[in-house]
């Protein structure tokens, strides 16, 4: 008889991913090793592959989930507008640096079938924000809608390489300072 889920499946799975992204993200993931994974997260290499057939399917896994996940957030916050996207999606990116550093060093190490649906995540993140924009700006032309777009990430995605959370500004003030600076921008622009 085949075993069962275990009652903690979804937990362990987690940690596993919060673990391995730390480690895949510090160690870069072309040199890391599912051993070195299962040391990070503080289990055996066979209970990794438990869960994980490969470093690829792991890898996909962590990139997935952080992408749904801001998915989800700039959904709910897309009605408050360009201010509201931004504090939703800084505040969606703490405590998620690995994973965040891994979707801009390691996505394009995947397989193309694995890359395929995070490149649509991303797409769709860069159209909420777009919207948001056009909003603020409906008078841009599509290449310059899209350049400010893609400015707003550039703002957001760095936070995580500067910010140190016991000094200087804290993630909701710099939130409401890059939302007053991109809407500023976008007036001049």
């Amino acid at each position: 008889m085949p075993r069962g889920i275990a009652k903690d499946h979804d937990e362990k799975r987690a940690a596993i991913r919060k673990g391995a992204a730390g480690y895949f993200a510090r160690h870069g993931y072309d040199r890391a090793s599912m051993t070195g994974a299962a040391r990070e997260c503080g289990v055996s290499k066979a209970l990794i592959y438990h869960y994980y057939d490969s470093k690829e399917a792991l890898l996909f896994d962590i990139l997935s989930t952080h992408l749904s996940e801001l998915e989800e957030v700039l959904e709910e916050a897309r009605d408050e507008g360009l201010p509201g996207l931004i504090r939703a999606t800084l505040m969606a990116y703490e405590n998620a640096d690995a994973e965040h550093k891994l979707q801009l060093d390691a996505l394009a190490t995947l397989p193309a079938e694995l890359q395929t649906p995070l490149i649509h995540s991303q797409r769709n993140l860069v159209a909420i924000m777009s919207d948001a924009v056009a909003k603020e700006r409906g008078d841009l032309s599509p290449d310059r809608l899209r350049a400010v777009t893609m400015t707003v990430f550039g703002i957001l995605n760095w936070f995580y390489m500067w910010h140190r959370p016991d000094r200087g500004l804290s993630r909701a003030d710099y939130a409401a300072l890059a939302a007053d600076f991109v809407r500023g921008g976008i007036a001049a622009a």
